[in-house]
């Protein structure tokens, strides 16, 4: 399976703000960003004024870094959310918001979504009594996703329940760390989505 392999942080600055790639370094004043709050490169620090489709492309490498999409896949959940009822970019947003891997990010089993995707790709999890890998797997409305039983005492997961409650869970869904269990009670709303995208450029690129 194809994946970026390269520096994440290099991705943050490029984007010049935090895209949480990184875990608890994100937080730290270890962050590349908070040294170098400029674009890499050698004319990182000397670029002018982007142009209206540069503006719209940044959005969306922005989106597809942000939830560790590649191009094709991305483009994917573009046409499906093009072909539901309401607004495109906010359906793109609940689409990206619903995959596995986020909501176990999002639930805070994991440090960054990149470690969530690993854990369901090792298969620690299970979503209605079924063990599911596909980090792209989508949740709906009252889905249960949890820990194996046999995955339990595992660092990672004795790690999350120490930590419970350091990070805010969405409305939407409802974290039980002393049962490792995930609810999901409806599925995330624009309101709620705390992700830092002007989803209507990345609409305005793809209607070109």
């Amino acid at each position: 399976m194809a994946r970026y392999t390269g520096a994440d942080c290099k991705r943050c600055r490029r984007e010049k703000q935090k895209l949480f790639l990184k875990g608890s370094k994100c937080e730290s004043a270890k962050c590349p960003i908070e040294i170098r709050p400029y674009p890499p490169g050698e004319h990182g620090r000397g670029r002018t004024k982007d142009s209206e489709y540069l503006l719209q492309l940044r959005e969306k490498q922005k989106a597809t870094r942000i939830y560790g999409v590649l191009e094709k896949q991305f483009r994917g959940y573009y046409a499906e959310a093009n072909k539901k009822t309401g607004k495109t970019g906010e359906n793109l947003l609940r689409i990206l918001e619903t995959r596995l891997d986020n909501v176990v990010y999002r639930a805070g089993f994991a440090k960054s979504r990149d470690h969530a995707r690993q854990l369901v790709r090792h298969g620690h999890f299970i979503v209605n009594g079924v063990k599911t890998d596909i980090p792209s797997a989508r949740v709906t409305v009252n889905d249960i996703v949890e820990v194996r039983p046999k995955s339990r005492t595992m660092t990672p997961f004795q790690v999350a329940q120490a930590e419970a409650g350091e990070r805010t869970v969405p409305a939407w869904l409802e974290a039980i760390p002393s049962q490792l269990r995930i609810l999901v009670h409806s599925l995330p709303e624009r309101q709620v989505i705390d992700t830092q995208v002007q989803e209507q450029l990345i609409v305005e690129l793809y209607s070109k």
